[in-house]
């Protein structure tokens, strides 16, 4: 997810379609371009997004903004994603632990 006039580039497609691989075994995990960026869905749900530069960031809320940020994780813009961190992205177990918050705080915010 971009900039409003952001293009889509090779580098977030590449990114994207490698991040959808990578979770595929937590469950239906698809993407969808998106203001120059993607959208990255599980089970329907937004949890990730991939910007126009292909950085990658997972959705938080203020439960687990500050260990995010703690890690090295930095806020896209206003929105509630924060980049994942490359030792995390290089570890797919670690990648799951993120993810799976990520959905999380999805659906801890949708209960409230």
């Amino acid at each position: 997810m971009g900039k409003k006039g952001d293009r889509l580039t090779n580098t977030a497609t590449e990114a994207a379609e490698s991040l959808v691989q990578r979770l595929q075994p937590l469950g239906d995990v698809t993407s969808r371009k998106m203001f120059g960026g993607y959208g990255i869905f599980g089970g329907g749900v937004m949890f990730a997004i991939v910007d126009s530069k292909g950085t990658a960031f997972l959705r938080a809320d203020e439960s687990i903004w500050g260990e995010f940020e703690a890690l090295g994780s930095s806020r896209h813009a206003k929105m509630p994603y924060f980049s994942i961190p490359d030792h995390v992205l290089g570890s797919t177990e670690e990648l799951f632990v993120w993810a799976r918050r990520a959905l999380a705080s999805w659906e801890r915010k949708n209960r409230s």
